[in-house]
């Protein structure tokens, strides 16, 4: 709406003036009846009470504010935004919630006949276009709603703000907030992948890091149909969310061990296949300097999809296969050599585990060869783990990437999953619609990559 008028303003302070003095007798007259009831003062009662009485003035004056423009009428005709005169019809008044209180907006209504629609300039003035949520409420909803359950996140909205609203309106008004998100992240992406990308910072890089791993997130039963699973009726519960971070590193510690930089990790994720998810995290990477890194290091678990995208994304940078999933093969096949958890188990291991950490894969290849197991499952077993170790042969010289000063695990991409999918998305009894699921990654990415605010401005700036 328009700006109130100096007539406008002196209203707006009678109006708030009488509304704080009544307010104030009123909760005078009501703390002293509690008083004289319960014999004391009720501190929490009385301080939630001045607090819901300052939200009401509050909304008094937002009121008066936003109606002082009359209702923002614009002539009996506008243009309709595509092209067309819009009429005007008549005021329409609706009732807006915000963080003080619920307040009635006057808005004038136009109406396009080409169109067959209304028109309502006000309502796109003040951002409440389909909306009975203020941008502020919104904000907020979308904020618990990316961080904890819907319904946590409505019974935390009604007792630490005093706004009351619906469960289901949170998860609506949340996912709304990540399908922007992601069309704001989509538009990066363009603009990367055309050269145009907005680089941040705009100093150099020393090392910069790409990690990519995946877990799964429990989903409806129609976002799964005709995909087979690990279930033992065979019928997939899960699909794949894709989860990678940049991040980067100046230097190493007291004792020679690399650093990661503070406050430098950013994230990207959602549920699609390998061939968006490269765009999207290649975009990422752009985004934060890769252009200007000294090195690049791509870190990642043995997923062939996820080499696939380094060598297509990002050729020539060095590949690393994390140590501890390496180790966990080792592990897994020693116990199924010699039984799990005996004595021969860990000694195998242990000396495979030793040469790994050498660099010496082709000794670790060797020796699973000398293997002669009886049994055709142990006996395939080792051949795939064979076959593990010697595609990812070059990925494994940790010896010589320490040397280099540079990570060999995967633990913060690792860690991304159970801090932005783990702990949101797979809590118990939780079933996804992939829409729903990307729509909250995307917020807990904007929000763990401290893009939060950037978003909200964007987003303001239409």
């Amino acid at each position: 709406g328009r700006v109130p008028g100096p007539g406008a303003e002196k209203k707006i302070a009678q109006t708030v003036q009488e509304e704080v003095a009544r307010e104030v007798d009123r909760l005078v007259s009501r703390v002293l009846q509690d008083g004289q009831r319960l014999g004391h003062l009720d501190l929490e009662a009385t301080e939630l009470a001045v607090r819901a009485a300052m939200h009401q003035v509050g909304g008094v004056l937002l009121g008066e504010l936003l109606n002082a423009d009359g209702g923002d009428y614009r002539g009996p005709r506008l243009d309709c935004g595509q092209g067309h005169p819009a009429a005007f019809v008549e005021y329409r008044r609706k009732e807006v919630l915000t963080v003080l209180a619920p307040v009635a907006v006057q808005r004038a209504y136009y109406h396009c006949a080409a169109c067959h629609a209304g028109v309502i300039p006000k309502d796109q003035a003040l951002d409440i276009v389909a909306t009975s949520f203020s941008p502020g409420v919104r904000r907020l909803m979308g904020r618990v709603g990316g961080k904890e359950a819907f319904a946590a996140g409505r019974q935390d909205l009604e007792e630490l703000a005093g706004v009351v609203v619906q469960t289901k309106a949170v998860e609506r008004v949340a996912e709304a907030l990540g399908a922007q998100i992601e069309t704001l992240a989509q538009r990066e992406r363009e603009r990367a992948l055309a050269g145009q990308a907005q680089v941040v910072p705009f100093h150099a890089v020393p090392k910069l890091y790409v990690a990519i791993d995946a877990t799964g997130v429990p989903v409806v039963p129609h976002e799964t149909a005709g995909r087979p699973g690990k279930d033992p009726t065979g019928k997939a519960k899960t699909r794949e969310a894709k989860l990678g971070c940049v991040f980067t590193q100046t230097g190493l510690d007291a004792k020679g061990r690399p650093v990661r930089d503070e406050g430098s990790t950013t994230y990207v994720g959602a549920i699609e296949p390998a061939e968006a998810f490269g765009p999207r995290i290649y975009a990422e990477a752009v985004r934060r300097g890769i252009t200007r890194a000294a090195q690049v290091i791509v870190l990642g678990d043995g997923a062939p999809w996820i080499w696939g995208i380094a060598a297509e994304h990002f050729p020539g940078a060095i590949q690393i296969v994390d140590l501890y999933h390496a180790r966990e093969h080792l592990a897994a096949l020693g116990d199924l050599l010699y039984g799990p958890t005996t004595a021969e188990a860990k000694a195998w291991t242990a000396a495979r585990s030793e040469a790994l950490d050498a660099g010496d894969v082709e000794g670790v290849v060797a020796a699973m060869g000398r293997r002669r197991p009886r049994q055709a499952d142990t006996q395939e077993a080792v051949r795939k783990g064979q076959g593990y170790f010697e595609t990812n042969a070059e990925r494994m010289r940790y010896a010589q990437f320490r040397r280099q000063g540079l990570f060999v695990g995967s633990g913060v991409v690792e860690a991304g999953c159970k801090t932005i999918i783990g702990l949101r998305l797979k809590q118990s009894g939780m079933r996804w619609t992939v829409r729903g699921a990307n729509a909250i990654i995307a917020l807990r990415c904007a929000d763990l990559s401290g893009r939060w605010e950037e978003f909200w401005e964007a987003r303001a700036a239409g």
